[in-house]
This record gives C-alpha cells, structure tokens and sequence, in this order.
C-alpha cells in the first residue's frame, strides 16, 4: 500500500521511535480504519513522514515479516484511551469495530437482545453484528486533542438544551401539522388547519385527510402546541434520493420518518422505518426530504441518524 497526503495546518505531531499508534489508510477498500502499529523512525529529509510497522499486517500471504511502511504524519494517531466509565451503546451511535484485524467505523443499527449490535459500514455497504467487547465509541485526533473528549459524551446526556426559540404565532385558517401520541401513530404528522385558540398552549384544529366515525366531516380535535408545527418548505428534489437519506413518506394519510434502504427503478424506493421495523416501497412523488422543526426552525438531521437496520438483496 503507498500513501501520500499534504496538510497545511500549523500543527504538527510529534512521534518518537517505539510509540505505538494507529495508522489509517485511503486505499480502495480499507477507507475509514484504522491499524495498531509502531512508529519505527522519522524520516530526516521529509519530517512530516514516519516509517511505521503494523502489528498484523504482512508483506506477503507467509506470514512471516510484518509490514512496514513510509506515511504522511496526517494518518497517524495514538491509540485512543480506555473510557474512563463504561459506555452504553445504543442505536445510532457512531463506532469503530474491530474487524480484519483493524478497527473501522461505521455505526450502529440494531441493539440484539443477545447483548450484540448491528454495525453498518457506509464505506463498504456491509452491515455485520459485533460483541459490544468489539466496539468503541468514533472519535477524531485533531490537533493533540481527541473530539469529542472523552468526558463529553456524559455531559451531553445530563445537558439541557439552552438554545432561543422562535416563537411561532398560530392563527385561525394556518395550515399546520399535528402530531400525537397515540399507540400506532407515534412519529406520524398529519395535515390540519387551525380552527381556534382553545385553552392555554392548545388549539382546535381540523384534519384534511381523517374523517369523523360516519365519514360525514373532516375530523376536529383539541391539540397542544407542542404537537403543531407549520408545514415544512418544499424543496425540490432534482437528481432523486440516496442510499442512507432521511425521508417522509406518505402512507395512511400521514406523513411518517423513515430512510431510504434501496433505490429501485421506475424513481422508486424502499423505505424502512425504524419503530415498526418495515420496509415499504414508495414512488418518489409520495417521498419528501426530512426535516425537524426544533426551536422554531426548520434542521436538516445529521447524517449520523441515518444510519438503520438495512438488509441488501
């Protein structure tokens, strides 16, 4: 494998013979892990180059001579630090797992109840189940300091978010979203229009698509404000959906979160949704780009939960 890359950042690492490090490589095909190995000399015409030496990767098939190699200063780290609590990881999580002999990262889809987790390694398109033993949390070497930091992550869990948040003002003929917590719709938004004020922090809303129990009217109920939001902006998809995009998909008069797991012929797609663990295959006409409405603006989500359960075939 031979390696180039230049940075020109200011900061610049220092490793001394015998230092054990991690090596990553962009070949096709090892893109996104990581190698233990050992810093075996720094090159005295080009400084930013170390020679290095892998624990377990070999010249040839033999076995017999590990391998070494001449990279840049830029695809190398110390091996992170054990977590100092243990972690609990859950779906969503982005990993490294151990995994030919190197650690790559990808995330986790699935929690078993075996105690084992689904990875999906966005690289390669593989998804493989790995013992918890064989995970650790990703995190980046940037600039002599590991981001996150490793005391983080329980900081996030305990933080409140103290973000400002526009107030959105709902008159009477608004045309929203609602939301509720009923059993079977949890996560659905359907379309509704305000009717009036009805109670401090509720609404009286009526629903474009859901009918009363003799199908004579639209169906009215009394909503609260934290179940409304205004309808998203339209945006307009020109080359089609991905593999991975966060989507919602119209499906029994409402809209529902899912991503896409396949992209089929004829601009159609296959869907899964996480809370129900389905697959359904929609045109892309019935698909919208998915998008949260937090503290009164509309967030594109991070790409790190699109990471699902997804089975190719």
């Amino acid at each position: 494998m031979s390696k180039s890359k230049t940075s020109s950042s200011s900061w610049l690492p220092h490793f001394n013979p015998g230092d054990r490090v991690e090596i990553s490589s962009d070949e096709p095909g090892f893109r996104g892990s990581w190698f233990a190995g050992t810093v075996i000399r720094r090159e005295v015409k080009n400084p930013n180059r170390y020679v290095v030496q892998y624990d377990k990767l070999y010249e040839d098939e033999s076995g017999e001579k590990l391998l070494q190699e001449t990279v840049d200063w830029v695809e190398l780290r110390p091996p992170p630090p054990p977590e100092k609590k243990k972690v609990q990881l859950k779906f969503g999580d982005e990993v490294e797992a151990f995994h030919s002999d190197g650690w790559w990262e990808g995330a986790i889809t699935a929690e078993h109840a075996d105690g084992k987790f689904a990875v999906f390694f966005r690289s390669s398109k593989e998804q493989i189940v790995f013992e918890g033993k064989e995970l650790r949390l990703r995190r980046e070497w940037v600039e002599g300091k590991w981001e996150p930091p490793f005391e983080q992550r329980q900081r996030e869990k305990e933080a409140k978010p103290n973000l400002p948040e526009e107030v959105v003002k709902f008159t009477q003929g608004m045309q929203v979203e609602v939301t509720t917590d009923d059993e079977g719709f949890k996560g659905a938004w359907f379309a509704a229009t305000i009717i009036e004020p009805s109670g401090e922090d509720q609404f009286l809303i009526e629903y474009k698509t859901l009918t009363n129990d003799d199908d004579t009217e639209f169906l009215r109920e009394e909503i609260r404000t934290c179940h409304i939001r205004p309808c998203p902006p339209e945006t307009i998809i020109v080359d089609g959906f991905k593999v991975m995009d966060e989507v919602d998909a119209y499906y029994n008069e409402c809209w529902w979160v899912g991503v896409i797991a396949k992209v089929l012929i004829n601009c159609k797609y296959m869907v899964y949704f996480k809370d129900t663990d389905e697959k359904i295959t929609f045109k892309q006409a019935d698909l919208r780009p998915h998008q949260d409405w937090l503290y009164g603006k509309w967030v594109v989500p991070s790409k790190v939960r699109n990471f699902v359960l997804l089975t190719y075939y």
